[in-house]
């Protein structure tokens, strides 16, 4: 049995992390989240996520498991079980349609509107906060240089040229 080696190999200690965009980005993510979490468990006693999905439900956005799976890149069963605590909570429900038994959509109860109704003003702090210091040229640089991502990796469905010159706004 050989022992670990304490020396990293040179693929990896001469690859400079603080300089790739993907390591940016993901931290950037990561603290944004927890910013929002911080926020929404200290007013409204919900993660990030929960209050995500419940504006991306309120939105009319992600109605449906799957679809929220495919807008957060987690699996179904995770979905579900994020489901299954906000319903427990009394702030969603699940409602078979009418005209597919197989579909269920999901619908917010008043609890889960009023929730979602105050998650842009959590969202919009946090980022107002991480932008502070930018000018509205180069919020709005930030994010057609974003879009142009999601763009090229196909994730394109709700970006148009007019969202992507739009930059009067940090959110």
């Amino acid at each position: 049995m050989t022992e670990p080696s304490s020396i990293p190999a040179p693929e990896i200690s001469e690859y400079q992390l603080g300089e790739s965009v993907g390591y940016l980005l993901s931290r950037v993510k990561s603290t944004m989240s927890n910013l929002v979490t911080q926020r929404s468990m200290a007013e409204l006693g919900i993660t990030s996520q929960q209050g995500s999905i419940l504006f991306m439900v309120a939105s009319g956005k992600c109605l449906l498991a799957a679809e929220l799976a495919r807008e957060y890149g987690i699996d179904a069963s995770a979905v579900t079980r994020l489901i299954d605590r906000l319903e427990k909570r009394g702030l969603l429900t699940r409602v078979r349609s009418n005209e597919d038994r197989r579909v269920v959509r999901l619908a917010l109860t008043p609890d889960g509107h009023a929730i979602a109704a105050k998650m842009p003003k959590i969202f919009n702090g946090v980022l107002d906060s991480l932008l502070s210091g930018f000018t509205p040229e180069e919020v709005g640089f930030l994010k057609s240089m974003l879009r142009r991502v999601l763009i090229n990796s196909g994730e394109h469905a709700g970006l148009t040229r007019d969202a992507a010159s739009n930059s009067d706004s940090k959110s």
